[in-house]
């Protein structure tokens, strides 16, 4: 076998024959089953609706369920002669390794916490320094910030930073006069500028943090695999404190490496992009990835959102690899706290993954890039067939109702429903729970055959309870989410569209005026059919009560899930602990010190006061900011523009201006100066009616 067979030529197509075999005939079983309920009347509209929800939903299950199945195979027995960790095929490819080179560090930002953001990529480059490879890398910040303050706040860091290396030529800093395309074209206009300057480049997110060792392995395999444009490194979600976020922490590191070892099973060098957490070779990335507008207006037409599928198919359909490296470690992302900020993501999410339904028959795609298109749509779409499929079920029992009475024998307390409905419910109900719950039974089998991962959940014991609760809270949640996404997908196809808004990070808890604006609906539509279904159809309201359940409870329950002391309380009992938490990884310590010093001032003298004015008036923040603006050509137009924006903050104060008005004030070289001249040498500031410092007193007193 070749080196190139060995990493997916040949050995893919008996793959994915088994995978696609596995999940067909679960899913023609599972029908089959249902479908003899109708058989004896004959098949009504509603029972081939039916048929037709419960085939496309359970393909979706099966699908989840083999995967992991596979994945637990693969790590139980730690053989997988495919992976890309095994292969080499240097020399084999079109971008053959020759001389030195650079890999860049690529953090798109917009509008996030800077603090956060530079503590993250410092832990990153002192875990790389630790490595002593790290001459090898450099280090791009690729602001997209509209938030003036916080965009001043990203310069000042960003040159304390390069000033504590001493090697500001390692550390690059720039903010986009206007964000066109989001963070595809923040990449894209990196690739035009600097892009011939590094073989790779690795994206991170605000809230990514990697290992230097994991790093340094990335560029190893890619070099080791010149036909390999991307290799994604699943990250693991960490460092967040209440129940909610340290729920989702502990299924995502138990579950989600049995899900990836299976991916990439069936994958290989098919594998997709997640957007962040990966290398990329820039040449191949940069000749094939240029993303087209759709036609059409948004939320289907238009700038494409969720880019990281596409691109991964574009760079299979040029013919390079994209691989999912499930066994690498040193991977790690922040989640939402609380379920209405993970909803809120899910929102954001969801018209970008929807959008790919334009592009499942565009040509030119491979198939299994095709299948991941509708992979995409379909974890979305899921919710409002499983949403249909419940109405139409209860509708199917009100007929029955009607034509077939329940019948109670003794003292049974449950009754014996008719035959049709007991087929048609049990199937559903079992064949579902056991393809929903069986993947965490699998997950318990390999901690009790591996010990020392057993170590890292703090016991089998305690990882069973932990997966018993998770299990629970999961049950209470799922309706609430059906609800939350069947909403967003009706939105999105009454064409509303939601742009793409920074996301919430960090702990906080929900409060009871949140909590009831946002989950009412959701417990009046439970007390609303409880009563309907137990009112006119009471045999199905027995059957419908878990879904019931969630809702009823919603209120509670998300605000219970977004307490930081109840996580505490449950780490403290060792529950929903994860190896992060039992032994932190180095790259987590350096990021919690990192934090922790992050409270000295950015420069002496802007202390306090919006940032956005200090760039005007300050002279440290002034020189640093003036000279990072672009070079342009004067505009009488946008200077008028410019000189009422300073009458007004003259004359009215800077609370009048709105957030656009003070970046418009902060993103022209001339303008800047003229108004810094103007304030500098005036007696009073507009800001805060005070006197500025006389010049060479240190700065501007706020």
């Amino acid at each position: 076998m070749t080196s190139e067979s060995r990493i997916g030529v040949p050995g893919h197509h008996f793959r994915r024959t088994i995978f696609f075999s596995l999940v067909l005939l679960t899913t023609l079983g599972a029908l089959s089953l249902l479908s003899v309920a109708f058989q004896d009347n004959g098949t009504q509209l509603f029972e081939l609706v039916l048929l037709g929800l419960y085939a496309i939903l359970t393909l979706w299950i099966s699908a989840s369920f083999w995967t992991a199945t596979i994945g637990f195979a693969m790590l139980l027995t730690g053989r997988d002669h495919y992976a890309i960790a095994t292969a080499d095929t240097r020399g084999s490819g079109p971008d053959a390794p020759t001389g030195p080179f650079k890999t860049a560090l690529v953090m798109p930002v917009y509008n996030e916490d800077p603090v956060r953001v530079f503590a993250g990529l410092r832990a990153v480059w002192q875990s790389l320094v630790e490595t002593g490879q790290h001459e090898g890398f450099e280090i791009f910040v690729l602001s997209d910030t509209r938030d003036p303050d916080i965009w001043v706040q990203e310069e000042l860091l960003w040159r304390r930073w390069a000033a504590e290396l001493g090697a500001p030529a390692r550390l690059f800093y720039r903010n986009r006069v206007e964000n066109t395309s989001r963070k595809s074209g923040n990449i894209a206009d990196f690739c035009r500028r600097w892009g011939g300057r590094y073989r790779y480049m690795i994206i991170l997110d605000a809230d990514s943090i990697m290992s230097g060792e994991t790093l340094v392995e990335m560029v190893a395999r890619m070099e080791r695999n010149p036909c390999v444009a991307l290799i994604q490194v699943p990250p693991v979600p960490v460092n967040r404190a209440s129940f909610f976020a340290r729920m989702i922490q502990f299924a995502g590191s138990l579950y989600g490496r049995m899900f990836t070892a299976g991916l990439s099973y069936w994958q290989l060098g098919t594998s997709n992009f997640w957007g962040h957490n990966a290398i990329i070779r820039v040449a191949p990335f940069a000749a094939h990835c240029g993303l087209p507008k759709l036609p059409g207006r948004e939320p289907f037409g238009g700038e494409i959102l969720s880019h990281d599928f596409v691109e991964a198919a574009l760079l299979r359909r040029a013919g390079w690899r994209v691989w999912l490296a499930y066994d690498l470690g040193g991977s790690y992302e922040e989640i939402p706290p609380t379920l209405i900020d993970y909803a809120k993501r899910d929102r954001r999410w969801c018209q970008g993954n929807l959008q790919h339904s334009r592009l499942i028959f565009a040509r030119g795609f491979k198939p299994l890039s095709r299948i991941h298109f509708v992979m995409g749509v379909m974890s979305y779409m899921a919710s409002p067939l499983w949403l249909i499929f419940l109405v139409v079920t209860g509708i199917a029992a009100w007929f029955q109702s009607g034509v077939e009475p329940v019948y109670f024998f003794g003292d049974n307390f449950l009754p014996v429903w008719p035959e049709t409905f007991t087929v048609e419910m049990t199937t559903v109900l079992w064949v579902t729970l056991a393809m929903l719950f069986l993947p965490k039974i699998l997950a318990l089998v390999l901690l009790a055959a591996k010990r020392g991962l057993r170590l890292q959940f703090g016991g089998l014991l305690r990882a069973s309870l932990s997966v018993l609760l998770e299990s629970l809270f999961s049950v209470l949640l799922a309706p609430v989410l059906m609800l939350f996404q069947s909403k967003f997908v009706a939105a999105i196809l009454l064409r509303q569209n939601v742009g793409w808004p920074a996301q919430q990070r960090g702990d906080h808890q929900t409060g009871f005026a949140e909590a009831f604006a946002t989950h009412l609906s959701h417990t009046l539509i439970a007390a609303v059919v409880g009563f309907l279904t137990y009112r006119y159809v009471p045999s199905f309201f027995w059957w419908f009560t878990p879904v019931l359940a969630g809702l009823a409870l919603s209120i509670p329950v998300s605000m219970l899930t977004s307490r930081v002391w109840l996580g505490q309380f449950a780490r403290r009992l060792g529950i929903f602990l994860t190896p992060e938490e039992t032994a932190q990884p180095r790259v987590l310590q350096l990021l919690d010190e990192n934090l922790a010093a992050a409270a000295a001032p950015v420069c002496e003298s802007a202390t306090g006061g919006d940032l956005w004015y200090r760039a005007v008036v300050d002279p440290c923040a002034y020189a640093l900011h003036a000279s990072l603006l672009p070079d342009e050509t004067p505009n009488r137009r946008r200077r008028h523009y410019l000189e009422g924006l300073i009458f007004q903050l003259q004359d009215d104060g800077a609370h009048t201006l709105k957030a656009n008005e003070k970046r418009a004030l902060v993103s022209h070289r001339d303008g800047l100066y003229e108004l810094h001249t103007l304030l500098w040498a005036g007696s009073r500031s507009p800001s805060a009616g005070r006197t500025p410092a006389a010049p060479g007193t240190g700065g501007a007193e706020h």
